[in-house]
């Protein structure tokens, strides 16, 4: 059924008259003439009786007026759900105890009227698929894994470069240090189980690794960060690397000590991807927020990986 038809109809039933419809729906009278007919046949009943006083509802035209009214309501509805801006602003986080919830949560506060999803997504790939798609509207990620760099109709902009922080328990042999080297880590046994081969943060740590000569297993289940804390503060022998914007509350009971990396200090680099065409305001405003409100990258005396996208 041809919504244009219906919208005359209630128009013609409002005014009672085919005159007034058509300056109130900016058309000819004849074109109202014209739709009033298409829906009569379509229908097979005749919706309006022309008298002296103008146009009257039959009882066909009576019982339908009520219908007609809710498809346009319904076609409205429809129509903004997923007008742009009228539906929430949907960004992948990856995780949420991570640096880029934080910044999430960082928006939210500054702009509370901006109507927010947030998902967290697995992988890259899957996080770009997401975006071409139109499912998401943004995504926190480190660019661009060697061999895969970005689609040419995806933007990324680098938004937070954070540093790498030794997590230990008190027992471990750094526990009592201010800060560490990382030529102090050296032989040390980096105990990281989330890291997943094939993501971009298995890319980060295989380069580490490679570059500053450093042991990090990422051996066995990973049961999470509550069993990941549990293990470092019960096992001397082993450390693990902690993002410092990372929120985690541990007990007081486990004596966990974090310890600043130096010379150079290990940033992961978080960037923000989206589409570049994705026309939602919000992502807009987004992105002005986190240009304001975040630090430079690539400061002297940290290290990234040479495939890190440098804007």
């Amino acid at each position: 059924m041809d919504l244009d038809t219906v919208r005359t109809f209630v128009a013609v039933a409002d005014a009672g008259q085919f005159q007034e419809a058509a300056a109130e729906l900016a058309v000819t009278q004849q074109a109202v003439s014209k739709r009033v007919a298409a829906l009569e046949r379509t229908l097979g009943v005749r919706l309006f009786a022309r008298t002296p006083r103008g146009a009257e509802l039959t009882i066909d035209g009576q019982a339908f007026l009520p219908h007609a009214r809710e498809l346009l309501r319904v076609s409205e509805r429809a129509v903004s759900s997923v007008r742009t801006g009228s539906r929430p602003l949907r960004v992948d986080i990856i995780a949420s105890r991570g640096a880029a919830s934080g910044l999430m949560r960082g928006f939210h506060r500054t702009y509370p009227e901006v109507d927010l999803d947030v998902v967290m997504l697995f992988d890259i790939e899957t996080a770009v698929a997401a975006i071409r798609s139109g499912a998401i509207d943004a995504s926190f990620r480190a660019v661009a894994v060697p061999g895969r760099p970005l689609p040419e109709d995806i933007e990324s902009v680098r938004v937070l470069d954070e540093p790498l922080q030794l997590l230990t328990g008190p027992a471990h042999a750094l526990a009592g240090a201010r800060s560490v080297t990382v030529a102090e880590l050296v032989g040390h046994r980096i105990w990281m189980p989330g890291i997943v081969p094939g993501t971009e943060w298995a890319a980060y740590y295989d380069d580490l690794v490679a570059e500053f000569g450093l042991t990090i297993e990422a051996t066995g289940p990973n049961f999470g960060s509550d069993a990941l804390l549990d293990t470092v503060a019960d096992t001397p022998a082993l450390a693990t690397f902690m993002g410092g914007q990372t929120r985690l509350v541990w007990p007081t009971g486990h004596g966990l000590r974090l310890i600043p990396v130096t010379d150079p200090t290990p940033v992961y680099p978080h960037s923000l991807l989206w589409h570049r065409d994705n026309p939602h305001p919000a992502l807009g405003t987004l992105r002005t927020h986190l240009a304001a409100t975040t630090a430079g990258h690539d400061a002297a005396g940290t290290w990234t990986p040479d495939w890190v996208l440098p804007r």
